[in-house]
């Protein structure tokens, strides 16, 4: 057994070897059969939101209001992104206070799965743009309540020693459902509807995948604080005064994030309309290019985020790593306002990226869970967390929008790259976390 196989599964097994309570700090280490479903959970997701996102949304809306495509994609998208914003807090504090025998989280696992699936299949049919932004927001707000639930189970099962490898398989997913919901896009390029049909049984089969092979803990009734309204809304404000480390975490994650997307939104059509890439390879489209991008990028995080992460795990340190990662990203979307002439150097800043990436988000990941402040409280502090990853969503489309139809992707990029470094050097605020 390798060093990295040791770290993800070790030798004891907490949700199979050791009674874990709902509320408890979970010391043993999962097995990989639980990193693996966790992940495949993730992987659908993800598969579902990016496939979607970054490439049937753009070719829909391209197709119902193609003079307005840019417009109107950051209009459908910042809606959606909207809808997640409310969503991800809010089943993350539902799901805090569940009590079904079942468990706190795999009950929202399932729902959002579900309902979210019946919406991404309804998509498909869409003719015009009020239907889009219907069906998107119902589909966007149940992936990211999905989010939510799957994001607790990190925090409730992993410990601290584990969890920047653990981080590393998930923080693939993204960049790994972004390869395989574009190669379902292509291969049902003449019939969308069949591809949205094809992420929701994805987005369901991976996910009752793992809520079947693991175990969620009991939350007991008599644990949970009598249910009061002003309280449960009040719980959504964390005090940055009170937890200044958690309030770091969020600022920096939210400028990541707001960077990541500003950089990735329009991708396809700067490969169009930019590299003009069908040009440059006639007979080749630019979702070809996008495809091929995507899979330089996450072989390069997977590769990134397992080694950066399993060191970090290693050495018990974290900022470091997600410093580094953070420039060299920010490096990488820098390049493409440097290069955007040239198709290698294209591939080339892809995989810096990539390398970035990986090593921020495996092991930024396991730092935000050491800054949560309560137990109680996962799913919802979680949730909080992840507004920092929906939110910027929401506003990168009109920041975005407006630098590429003003000033062009040069500005774009350059502007994008900055908020990113600027993230990275913020991580050193944060004072409790080596």
């Amino acid at each position: 057994m390798t060093q990295i196989e040791n770290a993800i599964s070790g030798t004891r097994v907490s949700n199979e070897a050791a009674p874990l309570t709902a509320l408890s700090e979970p010391v043993e280490t999962v097995s990989k059969r639980f990193v693996g479903t966790l992940t495949l959970a993730h992987l659908g997701l993800f598969t579902s939101l990016f496939g979607s996102m970054a490439v049937l949304l753009p070719q829909q809306i391209e197709v119902i209001a193609p003079g307005q495509k840019e417009s109107m994609l950051a209009l459908v998208s910042g809606l959606g992104a909207l809808a997640s914003v409310v969503a991800n807090p809010l089943v993350g504090a539902l799901s805090d206070r569940t009590t079904s025998r079942y468990g706190r989280r795999h009950v929202w696992t399932v729902g959002c799965a579900i309902i979210g699936a019946l919406a991404l299949s309804s998509q498909g049919f869409a003719t015009a743009i009020w239907q889009l932004i219907m069906a998107w927001c119902i589909a966007a707000a149940c992936l990211n309540g999905m989010l939510a639930s799957l994001g607790a189970e990190i925090p409730d099962h992993v410990p601290v020693k584990q969890r920047a490898v653990v981080g590393a398989f998930i923080g693939g997913a993204p960049a790994l459902g972004t390869i395989i919901g574009a190669l379902v896009a292509a291969f049902f390029i003449s019939a969308v509807s069949s591809a949205y049909y094809s992420f929701a049984f994805i987005l369901v089969l991976f996910a009752i995948s793992f809520v079947i092979s693991s175990r969620d803990p009991i939350l007991p009734k008599s644990a949970l604080r009598p249910f009061n309204v002003m309280e449960f809304i009040g719980g959504f404000w964390i005090s940055p005064k009170k937890y200044p480390d958690f309030a770091w975490a969020w600022i920096t994650r939210f400028l990541m994030q707001l960077g990541a997307a500003m950089f990735t939104l329009y991708l396809l059509y700067f490969l169009r309309d930019k590299l003009h890439y069908e040009l440059l390879f006639p007979g080749k489209r630019s979702e070809d290019g996008l495809v091929l991008l995507v899979v330089i990028y996450t072989l390069c995080t997977v590769i990134s985020g397992v080694t950066c992460g399993w060191l970090s795990d290693r050495s018990g340190r974290r900022k470091a790593f997600v410093i580094l990662g953070g420039l060299i990203k920010a490096t990488g979307i820098l390049l493409f306002a440097l290069v955007s002439d040239s198709w290698t150097m294209i591939m080339v800043s892809a995989g810096v990226v990539g390398l970035g990436y990986g090593c921020y988000i495996a092991v930024d990941q396991a730092t935000i869970t050491q800054v949560l402040p309560s137990a109680g409280d996962r799913g919802k502090d979680l949730g909080v967390i992840n507004f920092a990853i929906a939110g910027p969503y929401a506003l990168a489309p009109v920041i975005a929008g407006f630098l590429v139809t003003q000033f062009g992707y040069g500005t774009l990029y350059t502007i994008a790259a900055a908020i990113v470094g600027l993230s990275a050097i913020l991580v050193n605020k944060i004072r409790s976390v080596r």
